[in-house]
């Protein structure tokens, strides 16, 4: 099974956000809570539903990462940019340009 987290938007200012292990939102990926099980990732979908219902966050996903070198990465690109930012790298070094990263 592959490992998940959950990612939202915070529903003040649109920012992505991660859902950390005591429950909280938090802006760094590296500080999700992984869930490595299908109980885990029940109790995820659930905190997510309970999130979204009381207006905290929005777009609520649950979404697989990999663990590469003890840093967490999302599997699709859509993640990767939310969790990284652009694909292409800024001269002010924001964004990332992934060499592994071939478009179709």
């Amino acid at each position: 099974m592959a490992e998940k987290v959950l990612t939202a938007n915070r529903l003040g200012d649109g920012i992505a956000v991660w859902l950390d292990a005591s429950g909280r939102w938090t802006e760094r990926l590296q500080d999700a809570f992984v869930a490595r099980h299908a109980e885990a990732i029940a109790a995820i979908e659930e905190a997510g539903r309970k999130a979204f219902a009381s207006n905290a966050v929005l777009d609520v996903n649950v979404i697989e990462v990999e663990e590469l070198d003890g840093l967490l990465r999302p599997l699709r690109l859509r993640e990767r940019i939310r969790a990284e930012g652009p694909t292409i790298a800024y001269a002010d070094g924001h964004g990332f340009a992934d060499p592994d990263f071939i478009a179709a």
